[in-house]
């Protein structure tokens, strides 16, 4: 299980439609998707952007899950609760769950199969890794009824995947969306997945940065993670060093990556 790093690969996948013309960061998701969870005054203005940066603030139920059941947005403390999307944050699985749905829904096909064949099979990914929802996950779109994944790992679900799988997303990355000379995503959206969130600048399109060492203070500002599970799962990546490593069910993975990229030059 990837936990938490699931959230990054979210994202990656959201990449793809972004690079097709059918989402902008920027706009309501009602625009091109219609949903409940978009309907309402509070809705209607939750933008793209904000499902993938974890700013939306949206409230209610999903799978039978409602949103306060997710200990992690009381935990982090930073969410004004009920507020306008775009205000507050908080790393709140439910409201992930939202944008995979919202993503299903929008691509019109399972996203698993989209991964697998817009960026898996082109970076050269073996085919035992594997990406779960629910038992009762499921959406009707044109008559036909798809799953939907989950973005964490909360209640089942997620990405299950080895570290060399997760090793290549992380080079995909690295080399701003480029695997062997080809184009799989657009650097444009590398960069838009690392910009820095306005409400928590540690924290980018469901990816990590070491910006200011906010995240992991022994380890490089230059870093970007898909992290889970606490970081005891780990992709970490550092341009700066042409540097990727995977973790998996570390004890100290901080002090890993600060020993690794002591070890390995900035380029």
């Amino acid at each position: 299980m990837a936990f938490s790093a699931t959230k990054s690969v979210l994202a990656l996948v959201a990449g793809v439609a972004f690079d097709d013309g059918l989402l902008r960061l920027d706009e309501p998701v009602c625009g091109s998707v219609e949903l409940p969870q978009f309907a309402d005054e509070r809705g209607r203005r939750i933008t793209w952007r904000q499902l993938l940066d974890q700013t939306s603030q949206w409230e209610g139920e999903l799978w039978g899950k409602p949103t306060g059941v997710d200990a992690q947005s009381v935990r982090e403390g930073t969410e004004s609760a009920g507020g306008p999307p775009g205000e507050g944050w908080a790393y709140n699985d439910v409201r992930v769950n939202l944008t995979a749905l919202a993503l299903t829904v929008l691509m019109r096909r399972p996203l698993p199969e989209v991964l697998r064949a817009h960026v898996m099979e082109p970076i050269g990914a073996s085919g035992s890794w594997s990406w779960h929802g629910y038992g009762n996950s499921f959406v009707d779109v044109g008559g036909v009824r798809l799953p939907v994944v989950s973005g964490g790992a909360h209640w089942g679900g997620g990405l299950w995947i080895s570290a060399l799988d997760l090793a290549r997303i992380g080079q995909l990355c690295l080399h701003g969306g480029e695997w062997a000379g080809r184009r799989i995503v657009s650097r444009r959206w590398i960069e838009a997945l690392w910009t820095p969130c306005a409400v928590k600048p540690e924290y980018g399109l469901s990816w990590w940065l070491n910006d200011g060492r906010v995240v992991w203070p022994q380890a490089p500002s230059t870093g970007r993670c898909a992290r889970g599970n606490g970081g005891n799962h780990l992709l970490w990546v550092d341009p700066a060093r042409d540097l990727t490593l995977v973790s998996r069910w570390g004890a100290d993975v901080e002090a890993l990556v600060a020993a690794v990229s002591e070890a390995v030059r900035p380029c």
